[in-house]
């Protein structure tokens, strides 16, 4: 069975950090691309970073790109986001996930997780 966990999120003040943390199981997670992706409310879910499979490579999003850090350990089938210098704005659902997308079910919709709440707020 196919499972991702995502934890870590919280409330934090402006300029704050928080680590998010995704535990996969159910697939050999050393072959596979890793992101994470945000959904505010009201919006669209969007790609924030990604790390290939040894971790070598890494890209992000403009809005988060020199604030956010994604990470991974393949013998902890773990993928990390480091959050630094947090703003309103990256109020969101984080997920984490494969690249291409975990696809599941007779109709292939993307699997996701439970995701974690990461709220920005004074």
């Amino acid at each position: 069975q196919v499972q991702l966990v995502e934890s870590g999120g919280g409330l934090v003040e402006p300029g704050g950090s928080l680590r998010l943390s995704c535990a996969a199981s159910g697939i050999t997670f050393s072959m596979y691309t890793m992101t994470w992706n945000r959904q505010a409310p009201g919006k669209e879910r969007e790609l924030v970073a990604s790390i290939s499979t040894t971790g070598g490579s890494t890209n992000y999003d403009h809005a988060v790109k020199g604030r956010f850090t994604i990470s991974r350990d393949n013998a902890k089938n773990t993928v990390y986001l480091q959050m630094t210098n947090l703003k309103p704005e990256d109020t969101a659902v984080n997920y984490c996930n494969t690249a291409p997308p975990l696809r599941v079910g007779v109709g292939r919709d993307i699997y996701w997780g439970q995701g974690t709440q990461v709220t920005v707020s004074s």
